[in-house]
């Protein structure tokens, strides 16, 4: 049975008619159009479709919707507007990280989460962090050292919260 649900995506309330336990995932792909989040392995093992639930790191392909409630949910297509997302988007283009590019929104989505939380992380944040984020091309020396640039880096002006 559909229900309507009011969740608040990237600032933005958005009325949304689907089933209680319809993954966040196909909301924001197929309800809301919102592409920028992949579907890698649909259990929460490869990272793909990382988002930012309250700012915190999350799986949206098993993260429900009716599970939600109130929380605030960030995407790839709006974490640039936030001093760590910001960072971490430069320093993924100036250490070119991205190769193939599919799992990059979730390694952005993870890297920025720990950022905000920890602006200056140890090689084992880093791999805390990024433990459940995996990259089919390699590419985890350059992530590591985007991280690392990004911390180091001064936030530029104009970035929200």
């Amino acid at each position: 049975m559909a229900l309507a649900f009011t969740v608040l995506i990237n600032g933005r309330q958005q009325a949304v008619d689907v089933d209680g336990d319809t993954p966040l995932l196909w909301v924001l792909r197929d309800v809301l159009g919102m592409t920028g989040t992949k579907f890698g392995c649909g259990i929460a093992q490869c990272g793909a479709c990382t988002v930012q639930v309250d700012g915190v790191a999350t799986r949206s392909c098993i993260t429900t919707i009716d599970s939600l409630g109130k929380s605030a949910v960030t995407t790839i297509e709006a974490i640039g507007q936030t001093p760590a997302g910001q960072k971490i988007q430069q320093a993924w283009l100036e250490r070119e990280v991205v190769q193939c590019g599919y799992c990059q929104s979730g390694q952005i989505m993870s890297a920025s989460a720990l950022l905000a939380s920890n602006p200056k992380p140890t090689d084992a944040d880093i791999d805390d962090a990024m433990a459940g984020n995996i990259c089919r091309c390699g590419t985890y020396v350059r992530i590591r050292d985007a991280i690392k640039h990004a911390a180091a880096s001064p936030a530029k002006p104009g970035a929200r919260g």
